[in-house]
C-alpha cells in the first residue's frame, strides 16, 4: 500500500481533467500552479507509480516522450507520426480480436493495447497548404 500524497493526488486530478494526453513535462508545468516547489523528478516518479498500479495509462510513442491518460476506460489511441499527438478514438475492439489472437498463442491473454499510427488531420492540412 502506497501512502497518500497531496502531490500525487494533484497529478492524478490534473490528468483526469485533461483530454490532451500530456507528457510528464506538460503535467509538471500544470501542477506547479498548486505546488510551486514540486520537482520534475517527483512528477515522473508519481506518473510511473500511477501507471504501474493501473490508475492512469502510460502511452509510449515511437519517436518521443511517453504520454499519459487519466481515462482508463476501454478505448484506443491514434498516434500521429508527424507531430506526436495522441488522440482518443471511440473504437473499442470486440472480443473477436482476443479470440483470434488466442487461437495463435498457447498462453493466456488477459490484456491487450491497440494503437493506431499515421498522420492526424492537422498535419494533413499542413501538407496541403
Amino acid at each position: 500500500m502506497v501512502k497518500y500524497s497531496r502531490q500525487r493526488e494533484c497529478i492524478l486530478k490534473d490528468l483526469q481533467s485533461r483530454r490532451d494526453h500530456p507528457t510528464a513535462d506538460m503535467v509538471y508545468e500544470s501542477v506547479r500552479d498548486s505546488f510551486p516547489n514540486i520537482s520534475l523528478g517527483t512528477v515522473y516518479r508519481n506518473l510511473s507509480l500511477l501507471a504501474e498500479n493501473g490508475t492512469i495509462l502510460k502511452i509510449s510513442t515511437e519517436n518521443g516522450p511517453d504520454h499519459f491518460d487519466g481515462f482508463i476506460h476501454p478505448h484506443t489511441h491514434f498516434i500521429c507520426r508527424t507531430c506526436g499527438n495522441v488522440i482518443d478514438m471511440d473504437f473499442v475492439p470486440d472480443e473477436i480480436v482476443v479470440k483470434n489472437a488466442s487461437a495463435t498463442f498457447s498462453g493466456i491473454i488477459d490484456e491487450y493495447k491497440l494503437q493506431f499510427f499515421g498522420k492526424c488531420k492537422e498535419c494533413l492540412s499542413e501538407n496541403n497548404k
